[in-house]
């Protein structure tokens, strides 16, 4: 018999959100070749690294799975440069967690939601990091461990993986990696991505139970954190900077659908038009779910709409 939490991850892995992933935006905008990380292949590393973390620390794999999973379904076309347009022109703001919740609790399945459990529900919408440092004092509270391991997974997926994007798209060269950094987490992907995982089971393991009367904590090492914070940051100021200063046009992309769409509201989907939300929400909602191509095919039809 299934558990709940393995329910969860199956009804998530066949929502129509999930399976637009794989034509949505990590880092660079519809890059030329076939390698490069998309938000599908994110997430799953995402859930590959939380159920190791999970495994090792015997808490419950199929809650840090299906977290995974869900953790990114709201993430607009064009990765975070759409989430920052449609943030500054929707009066109620929007970020892609909460629009994450929204997915599973409203969207799917013709406005009826998954019907998820609210430890799922919770490590979706409590994922972001809102940019803080790892672990800093801004890092955010999440309800279980399971959903602490799938917030630092985050973290250890992305930071690895948008080297070899960056690295493929001539952003950086392997050798302006801070070798601050790279001494102890590793020079390679799978050093790195050892490294990482293994401290935070050595740092966390009291979350086995193996000492009782102690308050489980999942975290990080002090010179493995702060070799992985110098890294993040590198990649901030190296990478998702430049990467976000050469997206205008998906920028000017987002501003046309959303503008266009809230004056012609008749052209959205039906499924968009059966709820009480507001014009707004329902554009947002719309724009939101769409992949990177869908985006830029829609935005070339509008010029046929006037």
């Amino acid at each position: 018999m299934r558990t709940a939490f393995q329910r969860d991850r199956d009804r998530i892995i066949h929502c129509k959100a999930f399976r637009r992933l794989k034509h949505k935006t990590q880092v660079f905008i519809a890059p030329l070749g076939d390698h490069y990380v998309t938000r599908l292949t994110h997430t799953l590393e995402v859930s590959q690294v939380a159920r190791s973390i999970a495994r090792a620390l015997n808490l419950n794999e199929d809650l840090a799975e299906a977290i995974s999973l869900g953790h990114d379904l709201g993430h607009t076309p064009f990765g975070h440069v759409g989430e920052e347009v449609l943030n500054s022109l929707y009066r109620e703001g929007f970020r892609h967690n909460e629009q994450s919740l929204r997915v599973v609790d409203v969207l799917e399945k013709d406005g009826h939601g998954l019907n998820l459990t609210w430890e799922v529900r919770d490590g979706i919408v409590n994922h972001a990091k809102t940019g803080a440092d790892i672990l800093d004092e801004k890092w955010g509270e999440v309800g279980t461990l399971e959903g602490q391991v799938c917030k630092l997974a985050d973290i250890i997926a992305y930071i690895n993986h948008d080297i070899g994007d960056a690295v493929r798209a001539g952003a950086i060269l392997d050798d302006d990696l801070p070798s601050q950094a790279m001494v102890i987490l590793g020079r390679s992907h799978s050093e790195r991505i050892n490294t990482l995982v293994s401290d935070v089971i050595d740092f966390s393991w009291v979350a086995t139970g193996a000492y009782s009367g102690e308050r489980p904590i999942i975290g990080m090492s002090p010179p493995v954190l702060e070799a992985a914070n110098i890294l993040r940051r590198f990649l901030f100021e190296r990478v998702y900077t430049v990467a976000r200063d050469e997206a205008e046009h998906a920028r000017e992309v987002v501003r046309v659908l959303y503008r266009s769409l809230i004056e012609h509201g008749e052209k959205l989907p039906a499924e968009y038009c059966r709820r009480e939300d507001s014009v707004e929400r329902r554009v947002v909602d719309y724009i939101a779910g769409m992949t990177d191509n869908y985006a830029l095919r829609m935005a070339e039809e509008i010029s046929s709409w006037a």
